[in-house]
């Protein structure tokens, strides 16, 4: 039976519920060193801290939406808060590098913080707001990796590297507590069973449209991890750059996705999402081109590539925000489904993007290669893009039939 309608939470909530889930990637970066000091590890081994944490949080993905579909979001959300204070527990109370590593795994269950935000939105929402809404939250996700560090940093400085565990723990259990008392269940159509859940998932895995939203969102995506893949080796091949000065300049394509997020939020509720998408891909698209044609013109400078760059952070903040919401839109009854779906297809996506760009740069060819690569996977989604434009397009003439 649905369940009655109850009011969604406050947006705060869901803001610092995703800040959360993207600040617990990185916010002890800082500490790597440290902690391979402290556990006579190899810097390789603690590595897997971050890598093994992101591929825990693909795989996750595609367990905690289809979960908040059966069970609801509000006890999905609850139960990774509390997995993720447990694990934040053991972390900062790790003897060994295998045990650290084994909590630092568990710590990923944060994921379904912003996994099943999307779908509260999707649930509260119709298709344009939700898309508003999720292009502020993602002000969020890009605002909290870049602070995260520094704070991180700032904690190993003053009290080691166990502190930032401790922030993580004292963190879970205040978002716990917001949680427990604002997260009311949005989920008015929960699965029956997780049989009958499955059985409705061939309806999502043959929409086109599905397919066409999410691997916009994957090429979008893919186009940054191109960007993060390549940039440090151009720059210290090309410009023999400090790693502060890259640092700095890394961050302006993370400032370009802020500025996008804020006008997917401000302008997404009143435009098609189709419009939206393609106007992010048009914008990631041009800037790259222009930066190629500048480049073989012979002006070639930290400002001419990084600056080309930016347009990829400002396209994707345009266009993810309504992507997501499309993808939420196939099927509401499995919008937690379709979100932990085209997340790991993103996070995938954006892998395999960073992977591919490291084998084709050289040093003859690093800066033509970077943005020639980040220019491949952004026209890939804006093709994608353009695959949903006509799918819609198609359906919406058969619907008026023939005259």
């Amino acid at each position: 039976m649905p369940q009655t309608a109850v009011a969604p939470p406050r947006f705060i909530t869901l803001i610092l519920l995703s800040g959360l889930s993207v600040v617990s990637l990185n916010m002890f970066l800082p500490s790597l060193s440290n902690i391979a000091a402290d556990f006579q590890a190899d810097y390789a081994l603690v590595n897997l801290s971050i890598a093994g944490y992101a591929a825990m949080t693909a795989v996750l993905q595609l367990i905690m939406g289809p979960l908040s579909d059966r069970f609801g979001r509000r006890p999905v959300m609850l139960a990774g808060l509390a997995i993720f204070c447990l694990a934040s527990l053991g972390c900062l109370l790790a003897a060994d590098i295998a045990t650290f590593l084994i909590f630092r795994m568990m710590q990923a269950a944060i994921i379904s913080s912003s996994t099943v935000s999307l779908a509260v939105i999707k649930d509260s929402s119709n298709t344009q707001k939700a898309a508003s809404l999720i292009g502020y939250l993602a002000m969020a996700w890009a605002v909290a990796p870049m602070l995260g560090p520094m704070f991180g940093g700032a904690l190993d400085d003053l009290f080691g590297w166990r502190a930032s565990f401790w922030a993580f723990l004292c963190f879970g259990v205040a978002v716990f507590g917001l949680c427990w008392f604002d997260l009311r269940e949005t989920n008015r159509f929960p699965s029956e069973t997780v049989i009958a859940q499955l059985r409705s998932y061939p309806e999502l895995f043959r929409s086109r449209r599905f397919w066409g939203y999410a691997l916009c969102m994957a090429f979008s995506t893919g186009g940054f991890y191109a960007f993060l893949g390549g940039a440090p080796l151009v720059a210290a091949l090309v410009f023999e750059m400090s790693a502060g000065t890259l640092g700095l300049y890394m961050g302006s394509i993370t400032a370009g996705f802020i500025f996008g997020s804020f006008l997917a939020g401000r302008f997404a509720a009143s435009f098609a999402l189709t419009t939206m998408i393609l106007a992010g891909r048009f914008v990631a698209c041009t800037g790259l081109i222009l930066g190629l044609i500048l480049l073989f013109t012979g002006i070639l400078n930290e400002l001419t590539l990084f600056g080309s760059c930016i347009f990829v952070g400002i396209g994707n903040g345009i266009t993810m925000p309504s992507a997501s919401s499309g993808v939420l839109s196939i099927r509401p009854a499995l919008a937690g489904s379709a979100a932990g779906l085209s997340g790991a297809l993103t996070v995938a996506g954006g892998a395999v993007m960073s992977a591919m760009t490291g084998m084709v740069l050289t040093e003859e060819n690093a800066p033509y290669g970077l943005l020639a690569m980040m220019l491949l996977s952004s026209a890939l989604g804006l093709a994608a893009a353009f695959a949903v434009l006509w799918i819609d397009r198609r359906e919406a003439r058969a619907a008026v039939g023939p005259h």
